[in-house]
């Protein structure tokens, strides 16, 4: 492909430099990185670390490169200049990338719901939850931002979750983390990205036990009317509860509408049926089966989702692809052909099924 411009998030400041420049230098393309403003003495250091790399085996060290002094202004310029660009971030971000007018890849914001129905095993999936709730204070994409409970197991879940580090809100306290949360009643407080559960109670002005890794919340509607139904990138966990599984689902399909949709759904259970299910109904790319989802949905070593740092999420969130976008995504295929021995199938090989059933009028 050639120059790429690597758009990196501030909360993913390390792995995307470090993902998306090896699936570039496997390719043979060249990464030029544009850092968060708030993260971008953190991405030049790990493109430093990669020139290091370069020059120990004997490669060009420019085919790492970042940008110093970043603005949005500098990323649509470099945009537009390079033969392609791979930008990990949300709606506003795609706009700005495809106005440079380049090939790209984009990606979606996420909203992971891990579904528990009552064939789960409950000691098991809180942990899961709970490890990939608090994996990197819950910057992920891919991390949990709600859980949905089936009703017969419902206490046991929660206390559970409680016995992981989990503490569960009151109304009062609720609407006190609410507000820390959107001060304005819509948007993020960036203050809280990233930040431990002890800092974000502080913020609040909640008083929670001192081993607390994440705070959970009951969920009320669905929509900008209840922030908390949708992406958090903070240790808030939102929990529903349901006695219904297509209900349940159809209740996903209005969260994802508000955030998410086009990223990845979560279930824990022994039913084969619902799994298939929900892959079939969810408008999700991915659909993460008994696993901590943020610890496996970019790829592990023990499940056959592709490794990356940026979750393509199909037309649904405007991008090009639904797939993890890997080394894969970032060559031009030439198909080379030669003659070989002609044969034509007959209509009855092509259309059997077909005809059998409705003729050939």
């Amino acid at each position: 492909m050639g120059v790429v411009a690597n758009v990196v998030p501030c909360t993913n400041p390390v792995g995307t430099v470090c993902t998306v420049g090896l699936a570039l230098l496997k390719t043979r393309n060249a990464m030029i990185v544009s850092p968060h403003p708030r993260t971008q003495r953190t991405s030049f250091v790990t493109t430093e670390y990669g020139r290091k790399a370069l020059e120990k085996v004997g490669a060009p060290v420019d085919l790492f490169q970042c940008v110093e002094k970043t603005s949005h202004e500098k990323t649509s310029e470099l945009m537009s200049v390079c033969d392609f660009a791979m930008a990990t971030g949300g709606a506003a971000l795609i706009k700005v990338v495809y106005a440079a007018g380049k090939p790209c890849h984009t990606v979606g914001a996420g909203n992971v719901v891990s579904i528990v129905d009552e064939t789960a095993d409950i000691a098991a999936a809180a942990n899961k939850i709970a490890r990939s709730k608090v994996a990197n204070y819950a910057t992920s994409c891919s991390s949990e931002n709600a859980v949905a409970i089936h009703e017969s197991i419902y206490d046991q879940m929660i206390n559970a979750l409680k016995s992981e580090g989990g503490y569960m809100c009151n109304t009062e306290e609720r609407e006190k983390l609410r507000k820390a949360l959107w001060p304005d009643g819509k948007t993020l407080n960036r203050d809280v990205i990233g930040r431990s559960a002890q800092h974000i109670a502080s913020v609040a002005g909640i008083d929670i036990p001192p081993n607390t890794r994440f705070m959970m919340v009951i969920g009320e509607k669905i929509g900008p009317e209840d922030r908390f139904s949708g992406e958090k990138l903070s240790v808030v966990l939102t929990v529903w509860k349901w006695s219904d599984f297509d209900e349940m689902l159809e209740r996903l399909k209005k969260i994802l509408k508000f955030s998410g949709e086009g990223h990845s759904a979560s279930i824990h259970t022994n039913r084969e049926d619902r799994m298939e299910q929900l892959a079939i109904t969810a408008n999700v790319g991915r659909v993460e089966c008994n696993m901590p989802h943020c610890l496996v949905n970019t790829g592990s070593w023990y499940n056959g989702q592709p490794w990356t740092e940026s979750i393509g999420c199909g037309t649904w969130a405007g991008n090009m692809t639904s797939d993890n976008i890997n080394w894969r995504h970032f060559l031009n295929y030439t198909w080379l052909s030669v003659p070989v021995k002609e044969y034509v199938p007959t209509d009855e090989e092509l259309f059997g099924d077909y005809l059998k059933k409705w003729g050939r009028d």
